[in-house]
């Protein structure tokens, strides 16, 4: 068995050592790619913009600072937001886009899903694309499709496709909205500043205020999601704060704010979330899988707090006005917290006590 598995482990070894030649090898092209393909427009005036980060929710929540910036740069255009199903419910209804073209959440993963992508934006009939991912096959998609004006992140080379390149060094600790706003800012023809923003719908608020009465709830309360680090095409479990961790932290902050507690998360959370409920000495309400993006955006919106992990319901309820605390692993902070000015991201806290002291004197600054 020992032998087996050493040959085993050697072959795994030998094969990632020849991926990694080989990546290193094409990441070589890009550069000479760079130089045959021109990169000298100017910006100027769109009529039909479309923006492209078809995943993950986290991400395209994170870019509505550059649809904030696109739609105040240009005011009559009609903007489309290429996203996947799965990311695109967290932005519909954002006052600023006119529409969601609807694309894989993977759409370079596969040849067919390639060109269906290039198919689609050819369709689309755009005068300028706002491409927020780094892949060099996005890149080569947005080329294909003939759009004039294409504006992307150039990392290592692989903006190549694009005649507006913002340059985004992968060792360098920098926001990710920031770049999406330096490449909206690409395309206006200056900088902008934006936060993340998704205006709480009316509707939504008016069920969660129903939903709250319905439960009993009268004084402020806290809102936790112990889940995330669930995509398509990505689990990452490790960015969840420990469930005993997340109960001892809960039991604190709701004793220092004399607040009630509801634990919420997605349809596939029921088990964490009732696991947590269990390690609880507080009584808490469990709403998961109960509410749309829309209703817990108003939920977050309306809560003395929001304490979830690296997730995209996290930067949702941020981005829509919530008092918001990120738990943060194997994450950068400074890369990924959530992009508002009422947000909080603790990286690595020592133990819940000292997460909720630091919390506690955040909310009272």
């Amino acid at each position: 068995m020992g032998r087996i598995r050493a040959g085993y482990m050697g072959r795994s070894a030998e094969v990632q050592s020849q991926h990694a030649r080989g990546q290193q090898r094409i990441s070589m092209i890009y550069p000479l790619l760079g130089r045959i393909f021109p990169a000298d427009a100017s910006p100027a005036q769109a009529q039909r913009i479309v923006i492209l980060r078809p995943c993950c929710i986290g991400d395209v929540v994170m870019a509505t600072a550059a649809l904030t910036a696109l739609r105040e740069g240009f005011p009559s255009a009609h903007i489309s937001f290429a996203a996947g199903a799965w990311s695109a419910r967290a932005i519909a209804g954002h006052p600023a886009l006119d529409d969601i073209l609807a694309i894989d959440d993977m759409p370079t993963r596969h040849p067919s899903d390639f060109w269906r992508l290039v198919r689609r934006l050819r369709d689309g009939r755009f005068d300028l694309a706002v491409s927020l991912v780094r892949s060099p096959v996005m890149s080569l998609a947005v080329w294909l499709a003939g759009i004039p004006l294409r504006a992307g992140i150039d990392s290592g080379g692989r903006g190549f496709g694009y005649n507006l390149r913002v340059a985004a060094d992968a060792a360098a600790p920098e926001h990710e909205a920031e770049i999406y706003l330096r490449v909206a800012g690409a395309a206006v023809g200056h900088n902008f500043h934006a936060y993340a923003n998704l205006p709480v719908d009316e509707t939504a608020l008016a069920t969660v205020r129903t939903r709250l009465q319905a439960a009993g709830i009268k004084k402020s309360f806290l809102v936790a999601h112990p889940g995330g680090g669930s995509n398509p095409g990505a689990q990452l479990a490790a960015k969840r704060y420990p469930p005993a961790q997340m109960a001892a932290l809960l039991d604190a902050l709701v004793k220092a704010t004399d607040t009630e507690l509801i634990l919420l998360g997605g349809p596939g959370d029921q088990e964490l979330v009732a696991a947590v409920g269990r390690l609880l000495q507080t009584p808490a309400q469990q709403w998961a899988g109960a509410l749309s993006f829309a209703e817990i955006g108003a939920l977050g919106a309306a809560a003395r707090l929001y304490i979830g992990n690296d997730s995209g319901l996290t930067h949702l309820a941020a981005a829509s006005g919530a008092k918001t605390i990120m738990l943060m692993s194997v994450t950068d902070p400074r890369r990924y917290a959530p992009w508002t000015a009422t947000s909080l991201a603790l990286h690595k806290p020592e133990s819940p006590e000292s997460a909720a002291r630091e919390i506690l004197a955040w909310l009272q600054s």
